[in-house]
């Protein structure tokens, strides 16, 4: 069966390199289920859940912000934030999204940014819906093999 190369790099870090069947990505427009051999495209990327499949595996990310690239032999995501699903500090996670909720509450207040509040809360989201997903399939979920850096 053939695979793709997918790659998830942030500013800081590789966070998945492996050869996989399959990619399911949160693009702007909706999500992008992506196969070998996809037509090359270039589209940004919405705040949400990436999954990759390789044989029975199923890899879950969140990613939030940047791009992903489709090129003949692999994709390329170029996110802001992305973080396996067994990463996901479930407390962090909920006090983010409390935190979040009650700065959108306070959004009429002077100094409150609603849109950047709106994403943050919208980020905490779905890292709890990541990490609750994984959790409920009674298994982790992997990141990938182990990187080095």
């Amino acid at each position: 069966m053939a695979t793709i190369r997918l790659e998830i790099v942030t500013p800081e870090r590789q966070v998945f390199s492996d050869d996989v069947d399959l990619v399911v990505a949160p693009g702007s427009e909706g999500e992008l289920g992506i196969l070998p051999h996809h037509t090359p495209l270039m589209t940004a990327l919405k705040t949400g859940e990436l999954r990759a499949k390789k044989g029975s595996e199923e890899y879950l990310l969140l990613v939030s912000g940047g791009f992903l690239e489709v090129r003949p032999d692999r994709v390329i995501v170029l996110a802001d934030v992305a973080e396996r699903a067994e990463d996901i500090d479930l407390a962090r996670a909920e006090e983010a999204r409390k935190r979040a909720e009650q700065r959108m509450a306070e959004k009429y207040e002077p100094g409150v940014d609603a849109a950047e509040t709106e994403a943050a809360l919208h980020r905490a989201m779905a890292r709890l819906a990541i990490a609750e997903k994984s959790r409920r399939r009674g298994k982790r979920s992997h990141g990938g093999p182990p990187q080095v850096g």
